[in-house]
């Protein structure tokens, strides 16, 4: 399918659809863990940013990995410096994330920690690329270098911060009401 017809469709379409190199891939709706862990991520994150120039930006906005030729969805996007959006057919895609947050979930996992990142690292832009765990409280920040390295801050249960960027989060208020035996019918 080409980026023209991929474009065409997501307009019509009411549910979330990536392009993979010329695959379309329809995005499935989140667990309620996922939803509550996103919701804590951007109220927490917008509270600490809403003074300054940065926008945290929800899973509706379009990033396009151009070196992967895909167009994805991320669970949470920030960009501090002037976004830079491409009109595509109608659409704003964002160019310039510095940070990209993706919750992780049985049918992401192996994505979002292989392929996922490794377009994400071929965009100079981005910074920091966190993995939230949806199962258990658990917190991954990659942080590049500027040799160009990624390192990694492993966060786990007995950390009460976790720092994203400039902002200081508690494990807490990132986890808050979620529970992680919540059965379904």
């Amino acid at each position: 399918m080409s980026e023209e017809e991929y474009f065409a469709l997501l307009k019509e379409s009411t549910e979330k659809l990536e392009y993979h190199d010329g695959e379309v891939v329809a995005m499935a709706g989140a667990q309620l863990p996922h939803n509550l862990i996103a919701s804590n991520l951007i109220a927490s994150l917008w509270n600490y940013l809403k003074d300054g120039d940065c926008l945290v930006l929800n899973s509706d906005q379009l990033v396009h990995l151009a070196d992967c030729y895909k167009y994805v969805f991320p669970d949470l996007a920030i960009v501090c410096q002037k976004p830079i959006l491409t009109a595509r057919y109608g659409l704003d895609v964002l160019e310039n994330p510095e940070i990209i947050v993706e919750i992780l979930s049985d049918s992401t996992e192996l994505f979002d920690r292989t392929e996922k990142f490794d377009c994400y690292k071929q965009i100079s832009s981005v910074k920091e690329y966190v993995l939230v765990a949806s199962k258990k409280k658990k917190v991954e920040v990659f942080r590049r270098t500027e040799s160009n390295e990624w390192l990694l801050h492993d966060y786990r249960p007995q950390d009460e911060v976790v720092a994203i960027g400039t902002c200081t989060l508690l494990m807490e208020d990132i986890y808050r009401k979620v529970g992680f035996e919540i059965p379904t019918r």
